[in-house]
This record gives structure tokens, C-alpha cells and sequence, in this order.
């Protein structure tokens, strides 16, 4: 085998170079010494009284095969004495060795700023976790209680033309036809004039109370359909701001379209199934007022209908991630339900706190903006309250419209945050138990992860 200049190949020994005092070792470096020291060993030039060292301590004849150990070279700058091995580096603040060097290139593994590379600023040392892909709103991984409430509301600021475009439409839709109710059909019924009377029959009273009351059942009811079609369309959004994918408000009611009937028909379920729950706690009670044990009865209806409450809550909370499955997975309404079901299982008092959170957040919000206008409206219209005021001022036109204006853009900011938040939460709980995080980085393209199947939606 043929030398390469300035290499020696381990495992062969060539002969003492004549003429120049030194002997040659194993490895191919030149040893300073003496040749007529006995026994061939060598001891630096300027320490004379160096004991001899143990053969034990020396380099051995036998080398390794090629290929399998590497040379000490000396660090970067300074030279590298002959036989003397550099001490090792320093421990990082890392988990073990560094890797070895990559491409140089910025993000490239070991490279400067690359995710396997030891200097990795923020994780210490090379074996730190790789950041969490985050081509979205989200970090594709297990979410905290911020990072749901911060990707809600980022979600509303990066794509505020589609979010708040969806949520104005649906919130003026649903106001205008609230003061039309309001004002037309109420104000012009006579028996509306009873609730300023002081000298209004019981029946006048009943009346105008029935009246009111249809209307703000009336009232409820617009505002839930507007509450589902903002539901509807801000998921989508909301899906697709996590894999960093802008939507249109035309292409959000395009994808959610087939499944609005069926986010009707869960809304309406489960408003059936708290007033059964709620109705069944306080039946007892009520027959037993009719019994003749009037006390006794009022009691246990109070007491039948705090239990109906609280099982209702937990109904509600069991069933708070069924419209995101239902839309994001087109899902029918019992399979979505018993989706949701199992997400929330185990984690019941968590997605109560977060939920719990968000509409105190979304219901704080709205105050600021709705509350001013409100008595602006009461004050224009020369009323002393809010709901029901002197003369009837309560629905005259300056109230209705002054008040549905402040309703509009306490909708239009409290729509994509309750919404936002539900759905983020459904995506964190699968995220936990399905390992979803995969599936959305291969869907948003991210490096390292595949390709996600086509004709698949994100999130299902």
C-alpha cells in the first residue's frame, strides 16, 4: 500500500528516518528523543530527569484498522505539540457529546440556528427538543391555557378581513332583525303600555308581559341561529388559520354549507336536553306545591333544580367539543356527540376552565363595548333603565338603534373568540390522545412529515 505524503496508514511501522535523531511511532508521528537512549524510549530534549515511563503508557504497535480512530489535531489557532494529545472540550450545557458537524447552511442539522444542532439557543444543548412546527397560529403540539386564548385572538388579527367580516355579517343580520321586532311588533301593541301603567289590571299586565316575553323568546331565537351560522363558518377559519392556510368567506360557507343543518340540529338537541334535565329536577317540587305542602314543596324544587343544573353543566361540558367534530370531521350529530364524548374524558374540569375562561373574557369584552352604548341609548331616550322604562321609552327607535349598534360590535369581537377558543381546545384534546399533530404538519407541508393524502381535510 502507497503512502499518501503527510499520512502514514495505521498498522504499518515504517523504518527510523536515518540522520535526524528521531524515531517514528506507529501512528506515523515523529517522537522526539535520543537514539541511544536504552531501550528505545524517548523523553523531551529539556527535562533530562524525566522517569521512564511504563511500556503500559505508551502507544501500542497494534493499531486499530484504518478507518476507525482519527488522529488529535490541535485546536483551531495553535499548534499542535508532537505526541501530545489536546485535552478533551468542555461539557456544554447540553445532553452528552455534540453531534457531529452537518451542512453549514442556516437550520441545517448542526449548522448555525439548526434544530439537531448543538447550539441550538433555547434548548441548551444539542440533545435538546426540536422546537414544535408552527406553520399556523398554533404550535403543533399540547397547548396551554395562553397559547389557546392567544391563538384564538391571533386568528382574529391575522385574518381579521375574513373573521370580522363573517362575524359582522352575522351580528347585524341578527340585530336588525331584533329591532324590528322590537319596534314594530312590541311598541305597537297595545297591551306593551301596561308595563309603565301603575293602574294596570293583573290581565293587562299578563298580557303585556306574554307579549314581551314572545318577543325576546323571538329575540333568542335569531340570535342562536346567528350564533351557529358564525359557529360554522368561524371553525373553518379557525381550522385552517392553524395550518397557516387563509380562507375566504365565501370558501368557509362553501365547506361548512352541507353540514349547517346538521349544527342546527345539535344546537337544538342539546337546548332539548337541558330543559329536560333542568325540567325533571324541579317536577317533584312543583307537585309537591300542588299536593297542598307549599313550603315543603318550594323547597325541593329549589333543591331538584340546582341537581338539574349542575347535571346539565355536565351534560354541556361532556358535549362542548361535538359542533368543531361535527364540522370538522362530518360527523352526524350522535357520532359527534359521542366524539366529543371522548375527547373530554379525563379532562372535564380542564375544558370547563378554559371554556369557563373564554366566555368571562368574551362576556368582559362585550360590557366595555355594549354597556356604554346602552345607557347612551337609555339617556337619549330620556328612560331610567336599561330594559324597562318610563313611558316606554325602552323601545323607542333612538334606544333600539343606539343600543343595536353597541350589540353589533360586542358580536363582532365575542363571535371569533368563543369560537376560536372551542375550537382550538377540540384540536389541543386531539392533539393529546391522537397524536393530530402529525396529521397537521404533514397537511401544512411542513418538513419531515410527508404529504398528507389529498381529498383529506385538515383536522378530520
Amino acid at each position: 500500500m502507497n503512502d499518501t505524503p503527510g499520512w502514514v496508514p495505521p498498522g504499518s511501522t515504517p523504518p527510523d528516518q536515518p540522520g535526524d535523531g528521531r524515531a517514528s511511532d506507529a501512528s506515523g508521528a515523529d517522537r522526539p528523543g535520543s537514539a541511544d537512549r536504552p531501550g528505545g524510549s524517548s523523553a523531551p530534549a529539556d527535562q533530562p530527569d524525566a522517569p521512564p515511563q511504563h511500556p503500559g503508557a505508551q502507544w501500542s504497535r497494534q493499531q486499530p484498522p484504518p478507518g476507525q480512530w482519527t488522529a488529535p489535531t490541535a485546536p483551531q489557532g495553535q499548534d499542535q505539540a508532537p505526541g501530545q494529545t489536546p485535552p478533551p472540550p468542555p461539557p456544554g450545557p447540553g445532553w452528552g457529546t455534540p453531534p457531529p458537524a452537518g451542512p453549514a447552511g442556516p437550520g441545517a442539522y448542526g449548522g448555525p440556528g439548526g434544530w439537531g444542532g448543538w447550539q441550538t439557543p433555547g434548548y441548551g444543548g444539542w440533545g435538546g427538543p426540536p422546537p414544535a412546527a408552527k406553520p399556523g397560529v398554533i404550535p403543533l403540539r399540547p397547548l396551554g391555557v395562553g397559547e389557546i386564548l392567544d391563538g384564538a385572538v391571533s386568528t382574529m388579527r391575522t385574518y381579521w378581513r375574513t373573521v370580522l367580516g363573517i362575524s359582522l355579517i352575522v351580528a347585524v343580520f341578527s340585530q336588525v332583525v331584533l329591532v324590528l321586532l322590537q319596534g314594530l311588533w312590541l311598541k305597537d301593541t297595545a297591551d306593551a303600555d301596561a308595563l309603565g301603567d301603575p293602574s294596570a289590571t293583573p290581565e293587562e299586565l299578563g298580557r303585556a308581559l306574554g307579549d314581551t316575553f314572545l318577543v325576546l323568546g323571538v329575540g333568542v331565537l335569531i340570535s342562536l341561529i346567528g350564533t351557529v351560522l358564525a359557529t360554522a363558518l368561524l371553525t373553518t377559519v379557525t381550522s385552517r388559520a392553524v395550518l397557516g392556510r387563509p380562507v375566504t368567506a365565501g370558501e368557509a360557507w362553501r365547506d361548512a354549507r352541507p353540514q349547517v343543518p346538521r349544527l342546527f340540529g345539535l344546537v337544538f338537541l342539546l337546548i332539548l336536553i337541558s330543559g329536560v334535565v333542568t325540567g325533571a329536577g324541579i317536577t317533584p317540587g312543583i307537585l309537591v306545591v300542588a299536593a297542598g305542602s307549599t313550603a315543603a314543596g318550594a323547597a325541593l324544587a329549589v333543591l331538584g333544580g340546582l341537581a338539574g343544573l349542575v347535571v346539565t353543566l355536565w351534560l354541556m361540558i361532556r358535549f362542548s367539543l361535538a359542533s368543531p367534530a361535527l364540522m370538522l370531521e362530518k360527523q352526524s350529530i350522535r357520532k359527534a356527540m359521542s366524539r366529543s364524548t371522548k375527547l373530554v374524558r379525563g379532562n372535564w374540569w380542564r375544558v370547563l376552565g378554559i371554556q369557563l375562561l373564554a366566555a368571562v373574557l368574551a362576556e368582559i369584552v362585550a360590557a366595555i363595548v355594549v354597556v356604554p352604548f346602552n345607557l347612551l341609548a337609555a339617556a337619549s331616550s330620556g328612560g331610567v333603565g336599561m330594559f324597562l322604562t318610563a313611558d316606554g321609552a325602552a323601545f323607542s327607535w333612538t334606544y333600539l338603534v343606539i343600543s343595536g349598534i353597541g350589540a353589533v360590535i360586542g358580536s363582532t369581537i365575542t363571535f371569533p373568540i368563543s369560537s376560536g377558543v372551542t375550537v382550538l381546545l377540540y384540536i389541543d384534546q386531539r392533539i393529546r390522545r391522537e397524536a393530530l399533530d402529525l396529521e397537521l404538519a404533514r397537511a401544512a407541508g411542513v418538513p419531515g412529515y410527508g404529504s398528507a393524502p389529498s381529498g383529506t381535510t385538515p383536522g378530520s
